[in-house]
């Protein structure tokens, strides 16, 4: 299969020089609060033993953007903290409640959790208001030895607690997990104890170099190995949905629709974040609270002065919003990878070079080409 070169005459969008962002999202990330119940070892956020929670009015100021944006499509509204949970069940609805539901606009909740805190008082909560639950947990057994609590002790027990209570109440979820060692078998203990857990979906990410966590894992045969493997276990049971290898297969039929040529061409889909002081990161949401020695904090306004459409239609002015889009444009003109990446991570270019323009990172290869080159080889080797 050939990936469209991101300088090709034909991907038919802006100029390598112009890289835009849309006009609106559909997802937007909301951080009720810093702080977080649990010390994993691989975790990438700085202040994550401080305690700052989202005011309502930042909430508030949050909810009139998206219900503008929504009348045009669906938007997400997705709660990723620090520990999302750890603003207790009332607290929570307050924050949720001003984005409302009518007619004309569509709002959805979902929140991303470490689930030691669900108990019946936040089924309840995921059931009325309604949320999608997403819950991380790296695997059975010692792949869950880098989440402890800050007392250094396991967390799987009160997670597997918090998992038996969304199971209880009938409450669907997706997990989340963070693959520390990509070593054989690896790919299978995780598949297998996620379809055991009963969820609905299963995401991978490899411990990176991001943040305040400085390890990672180098790229090469044994990550393509790893994703070879996630595939054939997939295919043996398809049972539950992969995030990774639906990404990759939804490449795959627009390449061979010959519709790949259009992805290319689109203006960069933002991934916007909104920190608890109402701080807005368009794009790069890992970046929140960090400072860099030529941009400062990484923020392009907040969302308690400004709209939240004037400050994504105005991002691309923020000097290190720009940088990032340079970056993008740099992907566009160098990568064979472009319309299927789509110009890399922000935050990861950043933790890994130092800059937002630079282009080919770590991250790439073990999450996106790696990821690629393992489905591809799986398939090869499926129809021999």
């Amino acid at each position: 299969m050939t990936v469209l070169g991101a300088g090709s005459a034909d991907a038919g969008g802006a100029r390598a020089d112009e890289e835009r962002l849309a006009e609106s999202a559909s997802v937007v990330l909301m951080q009720p609060t810093t702080l977080c119940n649990l010390n994993c070892s691989y975790c990438y956020l700085p202040d994550r033993r401080v305690s700052r929670r989202m005011s309502v009015e930042v909430a508030q100021a949050v909810a009139t953007g998206v219900r503008e944006w929504s009348r045009k499509r669906p938007v997400a509204v997705v709660w990723h903290g620090g520990e999302p949970l750890a603003v207790g069940p009332a607290y929570f609805r307050s924050l949720v409640a001003p984005f409302g539901s009518g007619e004309g606009y569509a709002v959805t909740h979902a929140v991303q959790t470490n689930a030691v805190l669900i108990d019946e008082a936040w089924c309840e909560v995921f059931s009325t208001v309604p949320v999608r639950v997403a819950v991380s947990v790296d695997g059975p057994g010692e792949a869950n030895a880098a989440r402890v609590d800050w007392a250094g002790h396991p967390s799987l027990e009160r997670v597997m607690s918090g998992i038996g209570m969304l199971r209880r109440a009938g409450i669907p979820f997706n997990m989340i997990a963070v693959v520390a060692d990509a070593a054989p078998g690896a790919a299978t203990a995780v598949y297998r104890f996620a379809c055991e857990l009963g969820c609905d979906s299963l995401g991978v990410n490899l411990a990176e170099k991001k943040g305040v966590y400085g390890g990672g894992q180098g790229a090469g045969g044994g990550i393509v190995t790893f994703w070879q493997e996630l595939a054939a276990c997939w295919q043996a049971d398809p049972r539950i949905r992969v995030r990774e290898l639906d990404h990759v297969y939804t490449y795959i039929r627009e390449e061979l629709a010959g519709t790949a040529v259009l992805r290319a061409g689109r203006a960069l889909t933002p991934l916007p974040l909104v920190a608890w002081d109402g701080g807005f990161l368009p794009i790069g949401a890992e970046l929140a609270g960090f400072r860099s020695p030529r941009h400062g904090l990484f923020s392009a306004g907040n969302v308690l002065d400004t709209p939240l459409a004037v400050l994504l239609a105005r991002a691309h002015e923020v000097p290190w919003v720009a940088e990032a889009l340079a970056g993008v444009a740099g992907c566009r003109e160098h990568c064979d990878y472009f319309a299927y990446c789509r110009g890399g991570q922000a935050a990861n270019k950043y933790f890994e070079t130092g800059r937002l323009d630079s282009t080919e990172t770590m991250y790439c290869r073990t999450s996106k080409i790696n990821l690629m080159e393992g489905i591809l080889r799986h398939a090869e080797r499926a129809c021999v």
